[in-house]
């Protein structure tokens, strides 16, 4: 079963409420078997807005991407984010 990326890129506008977010989102992601690739470090923009924050997350499968976004931890993390940030996020199955 092919595994999956979570591809999000940031801009905090609040950074005490975003590191809320981060700290229980973190525990969310690890619940559903997500391990962190790349949080926050340089990046070079090439194409399109530019965010400062650039998060990738590699989970098992589609599915548990998708069921760690929908759960009720993530969701409860995600309130912490809301008003805190400009966001985009994407699941993207690897090949």
């Amino acid at each position: 079963m092919p595994t999956a990326l979570w591809i999000a890129h940031v801009t905090v506008t609040d950074e005490a409420s975003y590191a809320e977010y981060a700290k229980r989102a973190t525990v969310a992601i690890d619940d559903f078997k997500g391990e962190f690739l790349a949080r926050g470090g340089k990046f070079e923009q090439l194409e399109g807005p530019e965010r400062s924050r650039n998060v990738v997350a590699r989970f098992p499968s589609l599915q548990a991407a998708h069921d760690c976004y929908y759960s009720e931890a993530y969701q409860h993390a995600l309130s912490f984010a809301k008003g805190a940030s400009q966001r985009e996020l994407s699941i993207v199955e690897e090949i």
